[in-house]
């Protein structure tokens, strides 16, 4: 056992010292025109649920860490975020004056926690993601805080349900005799976004998960490795998060935050730690989706009884014959679709988007384009 792991050995309740994170970054741009830079995904409600992406995510973590929540987002969104989730503190609303990946969100937001007790688990939690049932995923995540307490990183791996080519995987190695935590694994390696042969071939293995960038650590752990990968990253969030709970909070984090290298969170801690044995996993036996498209929306939104279209927007107007898909509305603008299938249309007032299913996944090479000649009054 390494010097690290015996000293995370504590007789208190490890779960007191769990805090959460909620990364709420990105633009969402596969999610256009809907999901916009002034209104990312995680601001909407795209289940019909009646709450927002951020508002579950903050809801499914408030029974584990009782109101220890910290949100990273941009200074941007400030208002809105806040609209939301009134009950967070200034001092754990961190705002990102420019994006710079989730190596910096994330590590500052473990910087600041080490600054307030170097004792502390945090859980990082992307804010735009849909989980099922919480209960199970609540489950999972304490076992995972008992897993950290014993030094590790621990990642919450999902359970494939099919061989995808657009997630990273995660490879399972041998079980951990540890209490609190039965199905806990040895992490071997984190592997990138497959071809689809091998990808079938880890789902026939039995040995992979997805990584859906869920991470517990304890904090000391968590720097351990950002210190010794991106020294200068370390060094950069190290100054802001001396500053932040002091009065030269904005001055310090106007000053260093543009000068941090940009770079995510698993590069730049996750892989170099299973590497070298410090990453544990999870497995997730919930529903997770990252709601990462249109088609995504359409299988959380199922039509209504007798259609094949689902139609989402207050007051959306739409008539259909023998049409199939999911219609998005913002506008008072009647839609008809007849005779065509597996349709996506987001109607917007200042932006109009047509595709289908198959194709939802391109929509972000639009807002490239876009974005490219000069349109940036619509993203």
């Amino acid at each position: 056992m390494s010097t690290e792991r015996a000293a995370a050995r504590t007789p208190d309740n490890v779960l007191e010292r769990f805090h959460g994170v909620i990364p709420a970054g990105g633009t969402g741009t596969r999610l256009w025109p809907l999901s916009r830079a002034a209104a990312p995904k995680f601001l909407h409600d795209l289940t019909g649920s009646g709450s927002t992406l951020i508002r579950a995510t903050y809801d499914r973590l408030r029974p584990l860490c009782d109101g220890r929540t910290m949100v990273v987002t941009g200074i941007v969104h400030r208002r809105a975020v806040l609209e939301q989730l009134p009950e967070i503190e200034d001092m754990n609303l961190v705002l990102e004056s420019e994006p710079k990946d989730s190596g910096a969100a994330i590590g500052l937001a473990a910087a600041i926690l080490h600054r307030r007790d170097p004792g502390i688990i945090m859980g990082s939690f992307a804010a735009d993601q849909v989980i099922a049932p919480v209960e199970v995923f609540q489950d999972a995540v304490r076992a995972a805080i008992h897993t950290a307490a014993e030094g590790y990183i621990v990642t919450i791996g999902i359970k494939p349900t099919h061989p995808s080519t657009g997630f990273g995987y995660i490879r399972a190695g041998e079980p951990l005799a540890i209490d609190g935590a039965p199905s806990a694994r040895a992490v071997i390696e984190f592997v990138e976004k497959p071809s689809q042969e091998v990808a079938d071939g880890y789902i026939a293995s039995g040995d992979y998960s997805w990584n859906a960038g869920m991470f517990v650590a304890p904090v000391d752990l968590m720097l351990k490795h950002l210190s010794a990968n991106e020294p200068d990253l370390y060094a950069g969030l190290m100054e802001i998060a001396e500053a932040w709970d002091t009065p030269q909070r904005v001055e310090v984090a106007r000053r260093v935050w543009p000068t941090l290298p940009k770079i995510a969170i698993d590069y730049a801690v996750a892989e170099p730690a299973a590497a070298a044995g410090d990453v544990a996993m999870i497995p997730g036996e919930f529903n997770w989706d990252d709601v990462g498209d249109f088609a995504a929306i359409g299988r959380l939104n199922p039509a209504e009884e007798n259609s094949e279209l689902t139609v989402m927007g207050e007051g959306a107007r739409v008539f259909s014959e023998n049409a199939s898909g999911i219609v998005v509305s913002d506008t008072k603008r009647v839609i008809a679709l007849i005779g065509i299938d597996d349709v996506v249309i987001v109607d917007t007032p200042d932006a109009l988007l047509v595709t289908t299913k198959e194709h939802a996944q391109e929509v972000k090479k639009a807002v490239e384009r876009l974005r490219a000649s000069g349109d940036t009054d619509v993203l």
